[in-house]
């Protein structure tokens, strides 16, 4: 078994990867069919356990036990014991972990997004703000005021 140091250094790091599988499956354009397809089915499905099947693919904390699994089976790693409650411990360490990992990483693209709103809106007013300056939002020419007295 190795030292708790090395077992806690490969949760962390393990879990990149089970986050970055789960995040890009359920959030990301690429994967945007298939994960339509599924939620799709997993609200008109007729049977339960269908309509569990196809929600998996949708729920991004669902899924990480998932792809956790597939992960495990790769790596055979265990935490703290050397048999099957290691695998145990792992599965549910690696998960929480990666879904710490998918809500950092999803607060920073909400962050990133509404930042790039507010520069846009920024950016829209200024050049509006320039219209104005320059006449060009008149035609070209400076409105003449009308005394209606």
């Amino acid at each position: 078994m190795p030292s708790l140091t090395v077992q806690i250094i490969t949760l962390l790091v393990l879990a990149i990867p089970i986050a970055s599988v789960a995040w890009t499956v359920t959030h990301e354009e690429v994967f945007r069919e298939p994960r339509e397809f599924c939620k799709r089915r997993s609200e008109t499905c007729r049977r339960l356990v269908e309509r569990k099947f196809f929600y998996l693919f949708t729920c991004e904390y669902c899924f990480s036990h998932y792809v956790t699994a597939i992960f495990l089976f790769i790596t055979r790693f265990k935490l703290l014991f050397p048999d099957w409650r290691g695998y145990l411990l792992s599965l549910f360490a690696l998960v929480w972990v990666a879904n710490v990992y998918l809500s950092f990483f999803g607060h920073i693209r909400l962050e990133i997004k509404r930042e790039r709103v507010e520069i846009e809106h920024k950016e829209a007013v200024t050049e509006i703000e320039k219209a104005a300056v320059s006449g060009e939002g008149t035609g070209g020419s400076t409105p003449i005021p009308i005394n209606r007295s």
